[in-house]
């Protein structure tokens, strides 16, 4: 899957996965979904954000999730 508006830079925000570049880091987006904000309270409280940037960030949770379990 490709994930083009999900950065990773040392200097911004310690490297951790953000949107486009910016100080929103992935997390913070994924993290207000969680607590029931909707797309359109998330894009007022970061009006840098376009609608996509939410959509790849909850995407980009999904793909994270996927874990594999092997029994022993």
């Amino acid at each position: 899957m490709k994930f083009d508006r999900i950065t990773f830079d040392p200097q911004i925000m310690g490297g951790r996965a953000c949107i486009r570049g910016m100080r929103i880091p992935v997390s913070v987006i994924v993290r207000q979904i969680a607590h029931g904000a909707t797309v359109e309270e998330i894009l007022q409280g970061y009006p840098d954000l376009q609608p996509e940037d939410i959509q790849q960030a909850i995407e980009y949770a999904a793909w994270l999730s996927e874990e594999e379990v092997h029994a022993s």
